[in-house]
């Protein structure tokens, strides 16, 4: 992924959450849970943008049978 891609999509991500904010009425309580979730998501896709963590589908939770 290319410098200006990830520049595009993380404007766009930010351009969106500005509009849901602004424009769309919610208690102010949702809409921080909605933008920690939102930060969240995009740190652990720039962890894996950059390499920093690996690939996701090797991680398990709980036991497998």
């Amino acid at each position: 992924m290319s410098l200006l891609s990830l520049i595009v999509a993380l404007v766009v991500v930010g351009v969106i959450m500005w509009a849901i904010n602004a424009y769309i009425p919610m208690e102010a309580r949702i809409k921080n849970i909605l933008n920690i979730v939102v930060i969240i998501v995009v740190v652990f896709w720039l962890l894996k943008v950059f390499g920093v963590i690996g690939r996701m589908d090797t991680i398990t939770v709980g036991l497998l049978s």
